[in-house]
């Protein structure tokens, strides 16, 4: 496993950490008490479900405590129930900010219910489960409306061959060298970086370290730490193509998680000691906005034609393709995107038990394009995560809509709406 330090100006080693600002304090409110519990039942949670507690900065001890106490789901659940019966009994805030913080907590610990019922052998259709996980359910299509697109990619790549082997044999000019995938992803951090620090304001000792792992059932993984760093790891099983570069870079990175979670940092945790921050459940509805706003954050960071330019310009020559075609992939490659519901659909029909694995897995490569091996890679994720593939494509969405009906077509205007709903506790009902 290959490690590249990236700390913007400094090399440093990314360490789990408490946030010294909450370990020296107590609740100070009965809304500081319940955010605390509520840390206290995401942590026990995750004894249960491993993969629960995407990050935890808050004081160590707290999770030690949490450790020691072996507590059952269903005591889990009813500490859950008891703590929406107390937010209950708090009256609205006048401060809007705080509002928003009210209705965070309420359906972040109703989420945290839902899933101590899930792993408590709770059955739930996909739509029931996105719902009461994410907040939101995606909409349903049938295959007649893939099929347009693919209709489309067939006159854009001619040939006598199945449509996904002329896509595989356009995408093979595109891959990335893997002894190029470093100074690649360099240069796409450094970019994205630089154009979200022209819109905002990080801390300067902000930073992350990459990691190129493989055996993984996602492409790319940022873990937060705490004290504004992350560690960001890259999955190379499969070939990585250089779109990757800029997604990966936004999404994970700059103006993505890691930026978001500076941010909550930041806002949040430290200027208003909201411990509940300190936490990350991944099955909630934060994931929604997170991954919302990391996958719209690559088209506020790149507007218009500025990421072909830029990767016809820095990303082509540094991975040795032919920068000329760089605008053809970049046409073909949006309309592969026109198929990203496809993964909705094929999770909903396999995790609703309407298809086994192999049929879902073969419907992925002919409805979502993706080659044998990737389609594979993502049935696993679908046993892993579930309905969380919602979050990636549903939450753009919602999050563009919600961006833009602020800034409207402006670009520069999207910025201040973008860092405003990334240093909020807002929740995806709140965004239509």
């Amino acid at each position: 496993m290959r490690v590249i330090p990236w700390a913007g100006a400094a090399i440093v080693a990314t360490m789990i950490v408490g946030a010294g600002i909450v370990a020296a304090q107590s609740p100070r409110s009965p809304l500081d008490a319940i955010a605390q519990e509520y840390v206290f039942a995401v942590l026990a949670l995750g004894e249960h479900d491993p993969a629960y507690v995407d990050a935890f900065y808050g004081p160590p001890e707290w999770r030690t405590r949490v450790h020691a106490s072996k507590r059952s789901l269903s005591s889990i659940r009813a500490d859950a129930i008891e703590l929406t019966t107390a937010l209950n009994a708090i009256a609205p805030s006048t401060d809007p900010l705080v509002r928003l913080r009210q209705e965070y907590l309420r359906k972040q610990i109703a989420a945290l219910q839902a899933r101590a019922e899930m792993i408590g052998g709770r059955k739930m259709s996909f739509d029931e489960e996105s719902a009461a996980l994410y907040d939101a359910v995606a909409p349903s299509h049938p295959d007649s409306y893939f099929q347009a697109t693919l209709d489309d990619l067939a006159r854009r790549l001619p040939g006598d061959g199945p449509l996904i082997d002329r896509l595989e044999a356009f995408r093979q000019h595109f891959v990335i060298p893997k002894d190029r995938l470093a100074d690649v992803f360099t240069l796409a951090i450094a970019e994205c970086r630089r154009r979200t620090l022209a819109h905002v304001a990080l801390p300067a000792d902000e930073s992350f370290t990459v990691e190129y792992v493989t055996n993984k059932s996602w492409s790319g993984y940022n873990w937060y730490q705490g004290q504004f760093r992350s560690l960001i790891q890259v999955n190379t099983d499969l070939p990585i193509y250089i779109d990757r570069a800029v997604d990966l870079a936004c999404h994970e990175g700059y103006p993505g998680h890691h930026v978001y979670n500076v941010l909550l940092e930041q806002q949040l945790v430290r200027s208003r000691g909201w411990v509940e921050m300190t936490v990350y459940p991944l099955f909630s509805p934060q994931s929604l906005i997170a991954e919302g706003s990391a996958n719209y954050g690559i088209d506020v960071a790149f507007p218009g034609d500025e990421r072909v330019r830029f990767e016809r310009e820095r990303l082509f020559p540094a991975a040795a393709l032919d920068a000329s075609r760089a605008s053809e992939y970049s046409e073909v490659q949006a309309l592969v995107d026109r198929l990203s519901y496809a993964w909705n659909e094929a999770a909903r029909r396999y995790l609703n038990g309407e298809r086994d694995r192999a049929a879902t897995a073969r419907w992925l490569t002919r409805f979502a394009l993706m080659s044998p091996p990737r389609a594979e890679q993502r049935t696993r994720f679908m046993d892993d995560y579930r309905s969380y593939v919602i979050n990636y494509n549903l939450g753009k969405d919602l999050v563009r809509a919600y961006i833009e009906s602020k800034a409207g077509a402006d670009s520069a205007a999207r910025w201040p709406a973008f860092v405003d709903l990334l240093s909020s506790p807002r929740l995806p009902s709140g965004l239509r």
